[in-house]
């Protein structure tokens, strides 16, 4: 099965045994984004005291080595340079959204705990395991009963003031209610669901020092996931050893892997997913698809190397497992590849869902396939776009992708009666794209009036609009509106901010107004903010600047990535000014140049010889 996925041009590996290195080597550059930072050391002559993650096999590739060949079909194409340094989120890797409701929506506002980007978690079922609390099958009125205590409690800790919640909670148990496993559970997942982890950590931090639970071990690894987004991962591996040793097990580590991934920390998720195999946990599909998420963000050519890993291991793909291999191929623009795993998936006896049909759809529309892609979309409304509800969502920003303005018309008909919020945003975003604002700001008054109050996110759908067509007045008046309503402000609202004001010209003043939120708030701002900036700077040369931003993102916390370097080298490049040490910089944040930064780094080596410089020596 695996045969097909690694067709045709193999691919360059690091850190593999000779034996594969040498069957699979050629060019090499396709598949090197965003796997999921786990565990994987390579050795390589620039870095000669690692150890490799992947142990050398001579034998055994069968299925899977085919499969790691088709990855790297295009490696090192000029159609894939691009690719390779591409930095964003892809829609496979966001977060399934939450049910909107309004109830659900008019919390969704607090902003205080947002983290600054997408959670990296596998969607199909095993991000489970990094859940707070098991929940208790309960039914009937028992269940009901439940869930309202659950949704009071719920109520009565994010509308507590201050940066404490732990007042509210002893009330609570004062008064003599309820604060079973079951209630607990149900009010973790609710702040779950909203990214409100400051508030979810200190419940969990509450019923640990007050004894009112039994911790078992997914309770200490919803602590450790609760501790690495609020506080970071140095503080959650010190947890960790604070856990007792019987209640250590793999969901802990697989908990901190997932979360290295998420901040882009190759060294340290490669370290968690070594401790992993040297604590002789079982390699699990979750542990493999964190590694490819990881790797197909910062370093392509190591997904041949997983998927052989795969093999060796008997760790059989999942359905996200898939969808990451079919991005890649996407990407790539090896559509062809793409429709090989998508074949070699369903011969397994797994049935692509709507997010995977979307992402198959979203390439061929971006490869011109437009009859591929209409044909996939009509799949995916099943003749009965009603009974099919769920797709709409989707739907509707790949029509506009097409620039199918009566099928986004169409789509929103069936929505438009009893609108959910997330088909709203996927509306705003669609006739957003299509240049039609007026019927944005139509969907956006549609949602003021149906919902009570609305977040930070859905404002920061239609000012993105406001941002794209460099309508800077009405982005001002919007960003007002949100704040007179009792918004709160925060890493969302920045960005849309920064990116109204770059798209009319402002630099400088989005680069003020970051700074500002940096500054004034403990929220740090996303990363496309600093990055929106950062190539602003590039474009005209200004490497002062550049290198502020560059500084500045490490100074909140973000790991240096190929992206930020492919743009701190085009400032010097537009500068034309030579840049001193940059291999020495990337090679400290253990990174390795791609073909195309290579081809940067030669033109602003500072030492380079040409033709006249030959000639005065």
């Amino acid at each position: 099965m695996w045969a097909v996925l690694r067709s045709s041009n193999p691919l360059k590996f690091r850190g593999l045994s000779v034996v594969v290195s040498r069957v699979c080597c050629a060019k090499s550059e396709i598949f090197s984004n965003n796997l999921e930072a786990n565990s994987a050391i390579y050795e390589s002559s620039q870095v000669p005291s690692v150890r490799c993650l992947f142990y050398h096999t001579e034998a055994n590739f069968s299925k899977f080595y085919i499969l790691s060949q088709s990855m790297s079909s295009q490696a090192g194409a000029e159609s894939s340079e691009s690719e390779d340094l591409e930095d964003g989120f892809s829609e496979l890797e966001t977060p399934a959204s939450v049910d909107s409701n309004e109830e659900s929506s008019a919390v969704d506002g607090n902003e205080d705990e947002l983290v600054s980007e997408p959670e990296l978690s596998d969607d199909g079922g095993e991000h489970s395991a990094m859940e707070l609390l098991d929940t208790e099958a309960d039914t009937g009125e028992k269940a009901s009963s439940k869930k309202k205590l659950a949704s009071e409690l719920f109520r009565a800790i994010v509308n507590a003031p201050g940066l404490s919640i732990h007042g509210v909670l002893d009330k609570w148990v004062e008064e003599g209610k309820d604060l079973g496993r079951a209630e607990i559970s149900l009010v973790m997942i609710d702040l779950r669901k909203r990214r409100m982890f400051g508030r979810a950590l200190q419940l969990s931090e509450w019923l640990e020092a007050n004894n009112r639970q039994d911790f078992v071990e997914r309770d200490y690894a919803s602590r450790v996931d609760l501790i690495a987004k609020v506080r970071g991962l140095h503080k959650a591996e010190n947890y960790i050893e604070k856990i007792p040793k019987s209640l250590r097990g793999e969901v802990i580590y697989r908990t901190l892997l997932a979360n290295c991934v998420a901040a882009s920390n190759v060294k340290k998720a490669e370290e968690v997913f070594n401790k992993i195999k040297d604590l002789q946990f079982p390699i699990t599909t979750f542990a493999c698809n964190q590694l490819l998420l990881l790797y197909k963000r910062v370093d392509k050519k190591k997904i041949a190397d997983v998927l052989l890993l795969m093999e060796k291991e008997n760790v059989k793909p999942s359905l996200f497992s898939y969808k990451i291999l079919i991005d890649v191929k996407g990407q790539s623009n090896d559509l062809t590849g793409m429709d090989q795993i998508v074949e070699t998936m369903k011969g397994e006896g797994i049935k692509p869902d709507v997010d995977t049909q979307a992402i198959i759809a979203r390439h061929y529309a971006s490869g011109g396939l437009t009859e591929k892609a209409e044909a996939i979309l009509k799949e995916m409304e099943g003749g009965n776009l009603k009974e099919h509800r769920w797709a709409c969502r989707a739907l509707l920003p790949l029509y506009a992708s097409l620039g199918k303005a009566d099928e986004v018309g169409r789509i929103w008909k069936v929505c438009e009666s009893s609108p959910r919020l997330e088909e709203c945003i996927a509306a705003i975003e669609a006739w957003g794209r299509l240049k039609k604002v007026d019927e944005a700001e139509a969907v956006f008054d549609r949602m003021l009036t149906t919902w009570k109050k609305l977040s930070s996110r859905h404002y920061a759908a239609l000012l993105k609009v406001y941002a794209n067509h460099k309508m800077l007045g009405k982005g001002k008046d919007l960003v007002k509106q949100m704040s007179d309503s009792g918004c709160r402000i925060g890493p969302l609202t920045w960005d849309a901010l920064v990116k109204l004001y770059v798209q009319a010209g402002e630099v400088e003043k989005a680069d003020s107004i970051l700074q500002k939120a940096a500054q004034q708030n403990q929220l740090k701002p996303m990363f496309s903010s600093y990055l929106a900036i950062m190539d602003q700077y590039a474009k005209k040369g200004d490497v002062h600047n550049a290198e502020k931003m560059f500084h500045r993102m490490k100074q909140v916390g973000y790991v240096a990535r190929l992206r930020q370097f492919q743009t701190l080298l085009q400032a010097y490049v537009n500068a034309k000014a030579p840049a001193y040490g940059m291999r020495e910089r990337m090679k400290a944040d253990n990174l390795f140049p791609t073909k195309g930064l290579a081809a940067q780094l030669a033109q602003v080596d500072a030492f380079r010889k040409t033709p006249v410089s030959d000639l005065l020596d």
